[in-house]
C-alpha cells in the first residue's frame, strides 16, 4: 500500500510518500518547506503570510515529490484536515481534493494530533503488546494526556486549561527577549543554567486529575524578573533552567501517575515539544523505574511533517477504521480548525 500525504496545518508545507506492509513502513519521499525564517521578524506565525507561502510552494513541491510517475503508484491520498490555522489548512485540503477527484483515488482526512502520535511508529517497532499506551502530547497548541487503547481508539485523560507547553515556552522566551521560535532557545539556555536559582510554582502538581495549567507559571517568571533590576546572561540561563524544571516536574508526575492508574503497557510522547532533550531524558528515566518501554519520535519527525499523516492514514486503513472519501463525496471535506481528536470528557 502506498500513500501520498499533505500537511499544511500551520507554517510548514509538507508532502510525503509512504509505503507499508504489515507493521513495516518505508518512507519513500519526505519534503518539508519551513517558513520559520519568514515569520521570525514578526515574532510569531502570521496566518495570512503562512497561507500565501503555502499557495506559492505546494504545487512545485507536489511536482518535485511525484516526479514523472505522478500518481501512478499511489493507492490512497491523505491530508491534514485539522486542527490548525484554517487559512493554512484549506490549501492542503483543496489540493488533496483536486488530486483525489482527478485521479479517482480515495482520500483520507487525518487529525493533526493523531498524526503526531503516529510519528512514533515511523522509527519505532510498536506492536499489539504495547497497547494500551499512554501518550503525552506536547506542542505549541496542545498539552494532553491520552490513553491510546489501540489503533484509532483514544480516551482523553487530561489537558491544559490555559497555555499549552510550547506556548508557555514561547511566552517565557518573549519575557526574556530571546527571539522566535522561543522553545528551542529556552531549552538550550536551560542546559547551561541552575534549575534551583529561582523558586517557581508547580501548578496543579497535586490536583487529583490529569489537567494542567501553565499560565500561572509564566506569570511567576514575570514577577521574579521584575524583582531584579539588572538581568545578566547567567540570570537568563538560570530562569530558563528553573522554568523548564517546573514544567517537566508537572508533566512527569501526571504522566507517570496516569500510566500506573491505567496500567498501560508503554508510554509515548508526541508533538513539537517532544524534541526537548531534557523532557525525553526525564520521561525515559521515569518510565524505566516502573518497567515500561518509552517511545519518542526521531528528531526529524517531531515538528510538522506529512510522513506522520501518511503513517496515521496507513494504520487507519490497516485496522479497517478508515472512512476514505471517494467520488463526489470528496467535495464534502472541509478544514476543521478546532478538530478534537478526542471529545472533551475530562
Amino acid at each position: 500500500m502506498k500513500i501520498l500525504a499533505i500537511e499544511t496545518s500551520c507554517d510548514e508545507t509538507a508532502i510525503s510518500v509512504l509505503s507499508g506492509q504489515g507493521d513495516s513502513l518505508v518512507l519513500e519521499k519526505n519534503v518539508i518547506y519551513s517558513q520559520i525564517d519568514i515569520h521570525k521578524k514578526f515574532g510569531g506565525v502570521v496566518p495570512e503570510v503562512a497561507a500565501r507561502k503555502h499557495l506559492e510552494t505546494i504545487a512545485p513541491l507536489l511536482e518535485n515529490t511525484l516526479g514523472k510517475n505522478r500518481l501512478k503508484d499511489i493507492d490512497y491520498l491523505a491530508v491534514t484536515a485539522g486542527p490548525g490555522l484554517v487559512t493554512s489548512l484549506i490549501l492542503g485540503v483543496v489540493s488533496s481534493k483536486t488530486l483525489a477527484y482527478v485521479s479517482e483515488l480515495p482520500l483520507l482526512p487525518i487529525n493533526h494530533i493523531e498524526g503526531h502520535i503516529y510519528s512514533n511508529l515511523l522509527s519505532n517497532k510498536i506492536s499489539k503488546k504495547h497497547f494500551p499506551a499512554l501518550v503525552l502530547v506536547v506542542s505549541g497548541g496542545h498539552t494532553e494526556i491520552i490513553l491510546m487503547k489501540d489503533h484509532g481508539d483514544y480516551q482523553l485523560l487530561g489537558q491544559t486549561l490555559d497555555d499549552a507547553v510550547g506556548e508557555a515556552y514561547d511566552k517565557v522566551a518573549k519575557l526574556l527577549d530571546l527571539g522566535y521560535p522561543g522553545g528551542p532557545i529556552v531549552s538550550r539556555l536551560a542546559a547551561k543554567g541552575d534549575d534551583q536559582a529561582y523558586h517557581l510554582p508547580r501548578p496543579m502538581l497535586d490536583s487529583q486529575d490529569y489537567n494542567f495549567s501553565l499560565s500561572g507559571l509564566k506569570t511567576a517568571v514575570l514577577y521574579a524578573l521584575e524583582k531584579q533590576k539588572n538581568i545578566s546572561q547567567k540570570d537568563v540561563a538560570n530562569m530558563c533552567a528553573c522554568f523548564q524544571k517546573a514544567v517537566i516536574d508537572v508533566l512527569l508526575a501526571k504522566t507517570i501517575k496516569a500510566a500506573q492508574e491505567y496500567q498501560v503497557k508503554s508510554i509515548m510522547i508526541a508533538g513539537g515539544v517532544s524534541a526537548n532533550a531534557e523532557l525525553k531524558k526525564s520521561l525515559a528515566a521515569a518510565a524505566e523505574k516502573i518497567n515500561l518501554p518509552f517511545f519518542y519520535p526521531e528528531l526529524q519527525f517531531t515538528g510538522d511533517n506529512a510522513a506522520m499523516i501518511a503513517a496515521a492514514a496507513y494504520y487507519k486503513i490497516k485496522s479497517k477504521k478508515a472512512k476514505p472519501l471517494t467520488g463526489k463525496n470528496i467535495f464534502s471535506l472541509e478544514p476543521e480548525a478546532n478538530w478534537q481528536l478526542v471529545k472533551n470528557n475530562v
